[in-house]
Order: structure tokens, then sequence, then C-alpha cells
């Protein structure tokens, strides 16, 4: 089910707001019951196919991982309090140490989580690398990517090691249920811990439904329906065919189609995502929970370093708490800091996506944050001044774009028919004539320019509503304080009402044609 349907948003999400507050009253573990009832609903309703309304297989995928990690981070807690690590190991025959029990069985848990993941994920991109280099296996059944199963994976690997560190309490199968398939979060992040969220429910607990959390995540919905509708939609009528002319055979883009096709993405992908985290967080303040930050104006980062700590925070939190760190982070020295580093980032792109395109970005990155760390001492070490900001944002904002352009496109191939066309090589051409033209200069270029605007000019959603607390810690999340009231500052009025009338207004006129949001699909 997609967030942007008229489905969502007039029948699913009223019937999940007014249940829970019908069951505020209830025992407790009744209304926990009912999200978990209506958000595997959400889940289940889903289907590749879509002549079959459902798809229970996927359901009892995801249950099933539940199950078997419920119960592994169960084991896990209680040996962590008979003793854990602090218990002496026992010694093998050869007079070394033997792996501690604990650990043996949190390798074996990420290890099933891993091959979930990777058997649903890559097989068939790895048994296409097989065959052409072997001829085996030869042709395979495609085989269809469960929704979500990369962020459901990732949230509960993190919950084994938390379990393992003993940093979990003693749930209920139902608070576990609710922790991983809690609908807003479900599909696509942000990737929340156990401790940011289930607490949140027990504090709320016989309260109902609130006006104050219902107008902010009202709010919240409204801003993100445009952003993806009215926005993100309209600038993939410039960059999608412009990415497919450089897919087909036949001319290559001139370098102002190229241009203009890699900054329509990078913007559509920018209000796409920024617009799904805005109806994620708003979906959950309606319930009256608050998610972590997941997006904090990346385009106005000022370095890439800092675009990371702004793009899909929590994605970013968890590469470095559960892959970064115990791959030795920077305690052993700059060498091998720079391998974690690029290791991670590769390994993140892997997991974006099994295609040589993902895994040039992944790389891509690595270099670009061992660069920006290597630049860091050097200007330290002879005392150089900092870029000036608009040309530290305008540097980091091409260095992004370049990824993205791997990111979008169908091959590497195509990718590169882009990059050479952006810079020159294929000549210095402009906009084509109207008889090869694939589209029209006004329509690529007057959406690129609002983006632009909105991007780089306008306050974000966390800053426009500030006052409210639309996330977790979003002063220390941003690294600001919250300051004094603006005028633009969002109150429950009349007046801002009207404002999100109106935004409401301008996505009905191009609310015709449902899409699905770009991280779907990872």
């Amino acid at each position: 089910m997609l967030f942007n349907s008229y489905f969502y948003l007039l029948v699913f999400l009223p019937i999940a707001l007014l249940g829970y507050h019908l069951l505020s009253r209830a025992p407790f573990r009744l209304a926990l019951g009912w999200l978990v009832l209506v958000s595997l609903y959400f889940y289940g309703i889903w289907n590749p196919d879509p002549n079959h309304p459902w798809s229970p297989q996927y359901l009892l995928l995801i249950i099933g991982s539940c199950v078997f990690n419920y119960l592994l981070g169960r084991r896990l807690s209680r040996v962590q309090r008979e003793g854990g690590d602090s218990c002496p190991p026992d010694r093998r025959g050869d007079g070394r140490l033997a792996t501690p029990p604990d650990k043996l069985l949190l390798t074996a848990g990420v290890t099933a989580n891993l091959v979930l993941l990777g058997y649903f994920k890559y097989a068939g991109f790895l048994a296409g690398i097989s065959t052409s280099l072997t001829g085996w296996p030869g042709p395979i059944e495609p085989i269809i990517l469960p929704l979500a199963i990369s962020f459901f994976t990732f949230l509960q690997i993190a919950y084994l090691v938390d379990a393992w560190k003993g940093k979990t309490e003693e749930y209920h199968f139902t608070d576990y249920l609710l922790f991983v398939t809690f609908f807003p979060h479900l599909i696509a992040g942000p990737l929340i811990h156990h401790r940011e969220m289930m607490p949140q429910f027990e504090r709320n607990k016989d309260r109902g439904l609130r006006s104050k959390d219902l107008s902010v995540g009202f709010t919240m919905l409204a801003m993100g329906l445009f952003k993806k509708v009215v926005l993100a939609d309209y600038l993939a009528r410039t960059a999608s065919p412009i990415f497919a002319l450089a897919a087909a055979e036949g001319r290559d883009p001139t370098m102002a189609e190229a241009w203009a096709g890699a900054t329509a993405y990078t913007l559509q992908l920018y209000f796409d995502f920024s617009g799904y985290s805005d109806m994620a967080l708003g979906s959950a303040r309606l319930f009256g929970i608050r998610f972590p930050l997941n997006f904090h104006s990346p385009y106005k980062a000022v370095s890439v370093v800092d675009f990371w700590r702004r793009w899909h925070m929590t994605l970013s939190r968890f590469l470095r708490d559960y892959l970064y760190i115990p791959l030795g982070g920077n305690r052993k020295g700059p060498k091998r800091r720079y391998v974690n580093l690029f290791t991670t980032m590769l390994l993140g792109g892997i997991w974006h996506g099994a295609g040589f395109t993902f895994i040039i970005w992944g790389a891509l990155h690595g270099l670009y944050l061992c660069l920006n760390h290597l630049w860091f001492g050097l200007r330290k070490k002879l005392s150089l001044p900092a870029m000036s900001k608009p040309l530290a944002i305008g540097l980091t904002f091409l260095a992004v774009m370049v990824g993205w352009v791997f990111f979008k496109a169908h091959d590497v191939a195509s990718a590169n028919r882009m990059l050479a066309s952006m810079a020159g090589l294929n000549g210095f051409d402009g906009w084509p004539p109207d008889a090869v033209v694939v589209v029209k200069m006004k329509r690529a270029l007057v959406p690129i320019a609002i983006g632009l605007f909105v991007v780089w000019a306008l306050p974000n959603t966390q800053e426009f509503l500030r006052r409210y607390r639309p996330a977790l810690d979003v002063a220390e999340a941003t690294g600001t304080p919250a300051g004094p009231r603006r005028w633009w500052h969002w109150r429950p009025t009349w007046q801002w009402l009207l404002f999100t009338l109106v935004v409401l207004y301008a996505v009905g006129r191009d609310f015709d044609q449902l899409s699905e949001f770009i991280y779907f699909q990872f």
C-alpha cells in the first residue's frame, strides 16, 4: 500500500486511527494488537501481481522472520543477564580461547538474516554473473523481491546486536511485532531502535488521539504529499525520458539534456524521499509517536561527510553503529579508517540494490568520504582557511549528482553515456530541435529552477514545525537550537489550516496517477 494513494489516505488511515482511539481505554495490549493487525494488513495487501489482491506468502515471510528473531533475541538477552561474556570462555584443545556461545548464537542469527536477504535480493544478480562467466547455472526464474525486506532485516539485525549487548528489555511478542511492522516505518524506514519507539506507546496508553498530534501529523502528511505528487513526480517527467534516451540505441543526449536529466533526477529523488519521510513521520505522529529525524536538507550540506549526516540519517546511523565501528572505525589508524569508510559505503551501495551501478555508487561515495577526511586533515595541518559556504555546497551538490547518475541509470554503459554528455565529450550542443526532442525545454527547466529554489532557499519541514517537535531530538540531530519564533513557523491556527488546505488542493490537481516512492524498491 502506498502513502500517496486514495485508499491509504481516505480508508485505511482513518480506520486505523478510529480503531486505536476506541481501544485506548481497553487493555493496553489490545490497542497494540490492533496496530499490529492493521500493519500486517498494510503489508499483506501488496502483491507484485496486480491481478491478485494480496500476497499471503510474503506476509508469512515477515511473520516468520519476526518469530525467529524475537526468540533469538530473548535467548541472547537471557544469556547476558546470566553472565554473557563476563563468564570465562572455555579453552579449545589447542589452548586457544573458544568463542563464547552467545557470540556464536548472534553470528548464526545475523547470518540467517543476511542469507534470507541475499537470496531474494542478490541470487539472481550473482547467478547472471556466474552464467556469463561459466555458463552455470543458466537462465533462472525471476526472484521477486519481497516488499521492505531490506528494512525489516536491518531493523532486526540491530535488535539482535542490542540484545547481545544487553540493551533490550523483555518485550512481549505483540510489542516486538509492532516494533518491526508498525506501518508508518515498515516500507522504507526510518530505521528505528526499539528503545526509541516502544516506550512512547507505554507513555501514551489510555490517552487515545490528541488534537495537537492530529494537527501536526496532518500537516506533515500534506507537505509530504505535495513534495511527492507535485514536485517529485513532475520532475520525473524530465528525468525519466532523458535517462531512457541514454539507455536506448540511437543518439546520445545533448550536453544540455544530460545536465537537465541529471539535475531533474537529483531533485526528484530529493523530493520523493523527503516527501516519504514527511508522510512516515506524519502518519506516526497521528498516533502520538515521534520517529527519529531521517532527512534534513542534505543538498545544503557543505561536504559529503555533512551530506551523510543529513541524507537517510537513520541508515547512516545503522551503518556507523553496526558496520563501521565494528570494523574498527577510526581507532586503528588513518589507513585502516579509510579502508573502513570505503568498505562501509561499498556495502551500503550493495544494500541499495543488486547491480554494478549500485556498487559503483557506493564505491564512489566511499571514495568521496576518504577524500573528504583527507582534505580535513590536510587543511588542519596546513592551517588552510575553510572553503566559502556557497562554493562548498555547490561542489558537494555536483559530487552527489554524479553519484545519482549511476543510482538512476539502467546500466553502467548508459550512466557513462550520460556523464560523457555532461562533460561535453559528445559535443557542446544545447537543446535539440523539436523533431528529435524527448522533453521540451520549458517543461524541463522551469520545474528544475523551482526545485533548486525550494531546496536551497526555503526552510525544511522540521524547521517549519520546529515548535511542535515533529521528530525525536530535532535540536540534537540538526545541531541547531530552537531559536526565536519566526512568522513562518507553523502554529495550529485557522490561517495555517487554510494554508494546508491550499497545499492539498495543489496535490489534488495532480493526483491523477499512482507512482511508487523510489525507496520502495529497496
